[in-house]
Parts: structure tokens; C-alpha cells; sequence
């Protein structure tokens, strides 16, 4: 079936192929495994860009909150003497 030089032909094939899928190998493994690393850094850096985004949002929103809380305090301190009857007696 197998005459000798087909044999060590066959041989000299199954032999490269299996001394080729090391280098293969080893090439998907470090492509893969810097994919990985490089799309671990993109989703940290937007994860880190959004925290920051939504903290500033946040303290914006804090600090208008407090203004306009302290300005309606002020406001209605400020009626509050107004309206506030006096102590002195009124002819009336």
C-alpha cells in the first residue's frame, strides 16, 4: 500500500506540521492574551473616565442643590421679618 518513500514522505509532513503547531501556538496565545490585556486597559480607562465624569456631575448637583437651598432659606428668612408683626403697639 505504502511503498518506503511514500512512508518517509508522509513522515517528513506529519513531522513539519507537528514542529510548526508549537510557534503557531505559542503566536495565538500571545495575540490572544495581549487582546486581553489591551482590552482590559480600554474598559478600565472608560470605567475611570466615567467615575470621574459621574462624580463631577454629582458635585455639581450637590452644590447647585445647597445654593438654591440657601437662597430659598435666605428668601424666606427675609419674608419672615417682613411679615412679622411688630411688637409695638399700633393705635389701630
Amino acid at each position: 500500500m505504502f511503498n518506503p518513500s511514500r512512508k518517509i514522505a508522509l513522515s517528513l509532513i506529519v513531522g513539519c506540521i507537528a514542529w510548526s503547531c508549537a510557534p503557531i501556538k505559542e503566536t495565538g496565545r500571545t495575540i490572544g492574551h495581549t487582546t486581553r490585556d489591551v482590552t482590559k486597559e480600554i474598559g478600565h480607562g472608560a470605567r475611570d473616565v466615567t467615575r470621574e465624569i459621574g462624580h463631577g456631575t454629582r458635585d455639581v448637583v450637590k452644590d447647585i442643590g445647597e445654593g438654591t437651598r440657601d437662597a430659598v432659606k435666605a428668601g424666606s428668612e427675609e419674608v419672615k421679618k417682613v411679615v412679622k408683626p411688630s411688637s409695638e403697639q399700633s393705635e389701630y
